[in-house]
């Protein structure tokens, strides 16, 4: 028996978000953060929109689920995002202490794990869920993006 909330059925639920920041024209990322089956966050890029090279999708999502939460550690929190965190997000993600990372696309260039970032050691990761959802949407966007320049 497959349970309804599951990483593919959250995955789906950060996808969303993503699909937003694309027709914002942000590039699309989307984070979710749940706590016991519950989304208690929902975020996806503003860098754009804000003019700030921090607002990615994970930074906007911990500062929302901190907020609900009431306090700054994400324990027991897991966090799903469409593309591996950079590692300011990591940095950011480590402190927070988060329980677990769910990505969907690995960012060979960019991605924490290539810049060699550090997690919190007790963070679990998990990666490649819905991936080539999120890949196409990323090089829909900036293919998009290429022909409007």
């Amino acid at each position: 028996m497959v349970l309804p909330y599951d990483d593919t059925y959250f995955m789906k639920k950060a996808l969303q978000e993503a699909e937003v920041a694309f027709e914002k024209g942000e590039v699309p990322i989307g984070a979710i953060v749940v706590v016991q089956d519950r989304i208690i966050a929902r975020a996806h890029n503003l860098t754009e929109q804000l003019n700030d090279v921090t607002a990615h999708a994970e930074m906007q999502a911990i500062t929302a689920a901190a907020n609900f939460l009431g306090g700054k550690y994400l324990k027991d929190c897991t966090m799903y995002v469409t593309l591996e965190p950079c590692q300011m997000c990591a940095g950011a993600l480590f402190w927070s202490q988060i329980s677990k990372i769910v990505y969907a696309a690995e960012d060979q260039k960019r991605g924490c794990g290539a810049m060699g970032a550090k997690l919190h050691p007790k963070t679990k990761i998990v990666s490649g869920v819905l991936k080539d959802e999120a890949s196409e949407l990323l090089k829909r966007f900036f293919v998009q993006k290429r022909n409007l320049n």
